[in-house]
């Protein structure tokens, strides 16, 4: 297994490779401290599994790498490593296609178990964004049966109604102003939540939240 640490502080690069030491036996870490590091070792290392992405790194303007790395690489699952707790930045990182969310002062125990699912083909949503402000899902329910809403942010549950009504990724994409990328890492992450295999059992969740919304 090979990851890639980005992140312009060498203590917390040498942090997280103490904490990575621990996942597996064979592991080899790559590491980033600017914007041109990190795509120079994406180009020389094309069998990274992983990339851990500090938010803010010289060279970097806003979310402008984290999209850079999502469209080049599209095949890398990459978590967000930041020391912010706005719901909203976290909102808009999973929206550009990062497949976690990690807060710095999470403790060791919760990084070590983001990544793992991550890296199993999960995604990793920090419990701040499951109560965060309503972010344009305004016609969903307050809850939902039989899995709770709580358990999906407020963009999940904008996908799903739209998987409901038998839309592609690709149709999603457009009317809700995603990527093709972030919106099959939604859909992931909904069927994991939900328990269910595939889009078909994902309709019949969706359904369920139709019929609250007309009671």
């Amino acid at each position: 297994m090979k990851i890639l640490i980005a992140d312009d502080h060498e203590i917390v690069r040498d942090g997280i490779k103490l904490l990575l030491s621990d996942l597996s036996e064979d592991l080899s870490v790559v590491e980033a401290a600017d914007r041109s590091q990190v795509l120079e070792s994406l180009s020389n290392n094309p069998d990274i599994d992983l990339i851990l992405l500090d938010l803010y790194m010289p060279g970097v303007t806003d979310l402008g790498l984290l999209t850079e790395v999502c469209n080049g690489y599209s095949h890398i699952p990459v978590i967000i490593l930041s020391a912010t707790d706005d719901a909203r930045v976290m909102q808009r990182v999973i929206d550009r296609g990062a497949a976690g969310f990690i807060q710095k002062s999470a403790a060791h125990a919760v990084m070590s178990s983001a990544i793992q699912l991550v890296l199993s083909g999960g995604v990793y949503i920090p419990p701040a964004m499951l109560h965060q402000p309503d972010a344009g899902a305004a016609d969903v329910p307050a809850r939902m049966t039989p899995a709770s809403q709580s358990d999906l942010t407020p963009r999940q549950l904008e996908v799903l109604k739209l998987l409901g009504e038998g839309k592609s990724n690709k149709t999603i994409a457009r009317q809700l102003g995603l990527s093709a990328h972030t919106v099959k890492i939604h859909v992931t992450a909904i069927f994991k939540v939900l328990g269910v295999n595939n889009r078909t059992e994902a309709a019949v969740a969706s359904r369920g939240l139709d019929r609250l919304q007309s009671d």
